[in-house]
């Protein structure tokens, strides 16, 4: 596990200020035997976690469109891409491997991040310093654990049982780790770390991005709901503890769901409205999300772009599946199929549509660099997990669950639904998860704990084992895990035998 070491020894002091605290301009390093002194000490070690969110949309070294985000999307089936650079046809295939894109770039990310997370977990107990009292020393280790659960639960997610980490890497000798399996790692870190943060005074939000008690209590929620599932079957008592925590963000949280999808894709909104956990990412600071160009279609000249990738767009059959008259479907809400050309020469129209969602206007058209942050929870995700846990925990939807819902509804304008019995209801909040939450890297999460795939052509959920995309490829057992990547194990024969079929 080499990105752990590599993560220990050059950990970036990432500027202590609120507005910049994600500015890619290191100064110096951090490293296990850096010797603290200062409470900007203690905030650049609680930091650097932040800057490994980057990890869930950063492609590989030297990749051209190979961006993390793309692996989540493509294993669905409901994506398609412009870009064979994409190793996009071993997804629609479902033949990727151990040496597939994306497969290793998930791992690397993560456990950079666990490593930084470590570390900042391992020195600011350490920190003696004025104004680093225990109530702003316990908020800070909170953020970090905060983080630290979040990227073991993608790993666990994706990879099931993985190595478990939780100490600052030294040597060489203690970093090959065997696997641990996915409920002990529930157990040990992911469910213990985030207890420990509700536990904290952290306030529910934070302008600048940092993890609020919002975010805590969100991947609280959705964590739960996971165990609950079938990866682990952690029954009505996981259902209940979602619940609890989902229902805590929608009503006590302060966030509100903004009025128009366009909203979202306003820069002046940050970490705003609707947002309650985000990836920071500043274009005056050289931060740029990289989803504006990667989903812009191919070689269209219609930005500023140098590059227009085309690298995942949503399946005509997906887009068909939305209910009549759903406004998400129209043009310019989360879809678009026309913009005029940059040249001024007219308006380009293609094929088949487009991802909106990451649609930065002044960057297509001015700028070259955009400015959105990249959004891990917002309030429609977390109002749709406390629908489907209480819906599981009591038995059936009640009001305040029924009443979500079509609040989510209505911004689409959709008609409210009306009684429904249990298994009806949760096929309603599956439903508006895929049609709300697409290409938010949410839904393959959401297929694998649930076991099932909504059928774009039937509108019905079918089992997981036996299910054929349209995109074509059949889902087998061994799809509900990805590999470990070669590199890994050509490195650490300790993970080794990898997962069933790989």
């Amino acid at each position: 596990m080499k990105s752990l070491k590599y993560t220990a020894l050059a950990l970036m002091i990432l500027g202590s200020s609120c507005t910049k605290f994600l500015e890619e301009d290191p100064q110096t390093f951090l490293t296990p035997e850096t010797v603290a002194t200062s409470l900007k000490d203690a905030r650049a070690f609680a930091d650097a976690p932040y800057e490994r969110l980057h990890g869930l949309l950063n492609g590989q070294d030297g990749s051209y469109g190979g961006n993390t985000y793309n692996l989540l999307e493509f294993l669905t089936g409901k994506a398609n891409s412009d870009l064979g650079q994409t190793g996009y046809v071993n997804y629609q295939t479902l033949t990727y491997g151990p040496t597939s894109f994306y497969v290793d770039t998930w791992w690397r990310q993560m456990y950079q991040g666990i490593g930084a997370a470590n570390l900042a977990l391992s020195s600011i107990p350490k920190i003696e310093a004025v104004g680093l009292t225990d109530d702003v020393r316990n908020n800070m280790l909170a953020e970090a654990h905060t983080l630290r659960a979040l990227f073991y639960f993608d790993l666990v997610r994706l990879y099931g049982a993985v190595p478990m980490v939780t100490g600052v890497v030294t040597n060489l000798d203690s970093i090959k780790p065997a696997r641990t399996d996915a409920k002990t790692i529930y157990d040990q870190i992911i469910i213990p770390d985030l207890l420990a943060a509700e536990g904290s005074t952290l306030p529910w939000s934070d302008p600048a991005g940092r993890v609020g008690m919002g975010a805590v209590k969100s991947l609280l929620a959705d964590v739960y709901l996971t165990y609950a599932g079938q990866a682990i079957n952690g029954g009505e008592a996981a259902y209940a503890e979602s619940a609890k925590r989902s229902l805590e963000v929608v009503e006590d949280g302060g966030f509100t769901l903004f009025d128009e999808y366009k909203d979202m894709i306003d820069p002046a909104n940050k970490n705003t409205g609707e947002f309650i956990l985000q990836v920071q990412y500043a274009a005056t600071e050289n931060v740029n999300n990289p989803l504006t160009a990667l989903t812009i279609p191919n070689f269209s000249g219609i930005s500023k772009y140098s590059d227009e990738y085309g690298s995942v767009w949503p399946t005509n059959d997906f887009i068909a599946s939305y209910p009549a008259g759903d406004k998400r479907v129209e043009e310019k809400q989360f879809y678009f199929s026309e913009y005029p050309a940059i040249n001024g020469s007219g308006l380009k129209t293609f094929d088949h549509k487009y991802i909106y969602k990451y649609f930065d206007v002044n960057a297509v058209t001015e700028t070259a660099k955009s400015d959105l942050n990249y959004t891990i929870y917002r309030l429609a995700d977390v109002m749709l997990m406390y629908a489907e846990a209480s819906n599981r925990a009591e038995g059936a939807p009640n009001a305040k669950a029924v009443d979500y819902v079509n609040q989510i509804r209505d911004r689409a304008n959709l008609a409210p639904i009306g009684a429904l019995s249990q298994d009806a209801f949760e096929q309603e909040v599956w439903s508006q998860r895929y049609f709300e939450l697409a290409f938010e890297n949410k839904m393959w999460f959401d297929i694998v704990r649930t076991r099932k795939v909504r059928n774009d052509v039937s509108g019905n959920f079918d089992d997981f084992v036996g299910h054929t995309r349209t995109i074509g490829g059949t889902f087998a057992e061994k799809n509900l895990l990805i590999p470990v990547p070669k590199q890994e194990f050509d490195v650490n024969p300790n993970v080794l035998p990898n997962n069933p079929g790989y």
